[in-house]
């Protein structure tokens, strides 16, 4: 096996447009292109354009593919309509989340989950173990998809420039095959920035066109490349979990305050089902520390891993934190005890570099659009 990073299809574009490049869960991809606060600020007032191509698809057919992913997910994928999708995880048999995902049903026996990058094979070994003595196939479809997303107010308009796929039909969760800037994809209205969007998978010999044929409908309506680490801000504002620090295999579900997803009602086992009974009931009787909103009165920005505390105890720690481009300020997503995860509570701090630096707990998220 080499280490050379995987490249997306686009990579040599991002090079020719300067992007910043990184690692990323194995992946070469643009960290930012020019300013981190415009691509932000692009993304809530107009729109911004994303190289999503590291994120893990995998395909599931058969007779029973329903059956088989209400086995393997936590969520009830058997109601999941024709070209809908659901949010959802994959949980270890004890209960520890393996990753968060999005289901898409494509058609009434086949299903296409898609996996953070960094979990991609983690997630195909466990759905591939979980098959057994079901009619349904699990097969790698990574390398047959780049992923396109284009997020912000002015996307719709946009893509409705280039493509007459019926867009005001297509909900927010749903998907539908279309034709795009004269290239076929499957149009899907799900974003990870808090904003209307859309991700569009496409063939990778095709990535290329459709983000030029994107930029030129774009550029009348304020569209710009965006890198990763916009993306990551504006999913830290919106309130939303990020894989490896809000989800952890540690945590279940419950502990991350979205035990919603987990259906107990489903019929069949599936896989965690007795611990997840177990942690539920924790979470009613002694609920474990819960997931804040954290926003500094002050200018310096907590990271992962920094001690929340009051009164001169840890009383929790910070799993995400950024300046605010929306807010003007830093904020943090953090695990706290319940005593203190009150919004509104004051006296709570992070301890950042030795010193306490003082925070409001307020709910999340942070910001929310206007409908």
């Amino acid at each position: 096996m080499s280490n050379a990073p995987r490249l997306t299809a686009l990579d040599a574009l991002h090079r020719s447009l300067g992007a910043t490049m990184t690692d990323f869960a194995g992946w070469d991809m643009p960290l930012r292109y020019a300013s981190e606060r415009d691509e932000h600020n692009a993304v809530r007032t107009k729109a911004g354009l994303f190289d999503l191509s590291h994120m893990g698809e995998i395909t599931v057919t058969g007779p029973q593919a329903a059956a088989f992913l209400n086995f393997a997910l936590v969520g009830n994928i058997g109601t999941v309509a024709v070209g809908r999708a659901r949010y959802t995880m994959i949980c270890a048999e004890d209960g520890g989340i393996l990753d968060d995902l999005i289901v898409y049903r494509l058609g009434d026996t086949e299903y296409m989950v898609v996996a953070n990058a960094g979990n991609a094979q983690i997630v195909l070994d466990a759905l591939a173990a979980r098959a057994d003595g079901f009619d349904a196939e699990v097969r790698d479809n990574r390398d047959a998809y780049a992923l396109i997303a284009v997020q912000g107010p002015e996307s719709p308009a946009i893509l409705a420039s280039v493509t007459d796929a019926d867009l005001d039909g297509l909900k927010y969760y749903a998907g539908l095959p279309g034709i795009v800037a004269g290239v076929p994809a499957l149009i899907a209205r799900t974003g990870y920035t808090g904003e209307d969007g859309f991700e569009l998978f496409v063939a990778p010999e095709h990535a290329e066109q459709l983000w030029q044929a994107l930029t030129a409908a774009g550029a009348p309506h304020g569209l710009i490349p965006c890198g990763l680490s916009c993306r990551d801000t504006l999913r830290l504002e919106a309130g939303m979990p990020l894989y490896g620090h809000e989800l952890t295999t540690e945590l279940t579900p419950f502990d991350a305050g979205l035990g919603r997803v987990v259906k107990f009602e489903k019929e069949g086992d599936f896989v965690g089902r007795k611990a997840l009974e177990a942690a539920a009931e924790r979470a009613e009787t002694a609920p474990p520390r819960k997931l804040v909103g954290l926003i500094a009165e002050g200018r310096r920005v907590p990271r992962a891993g920094f001690p929340v505390v009051a009164e001169g105890q840890v009383i929790g720690q910070v799993t995400s934190g950024a300046p605010s481009p929306t807010l003007g300020k830093p904020i943090a997503i953090a695990y706290v005890d319940a005593a203190h995860a009150a919004p509104g509570t004051t006296g709570v701090g992070v301890d950042i570099r030795g010193s306490h630096e003082p925070y409001e707990v307020v709910t999340l998220p942070f910001y929310k659009r206007q409908k």
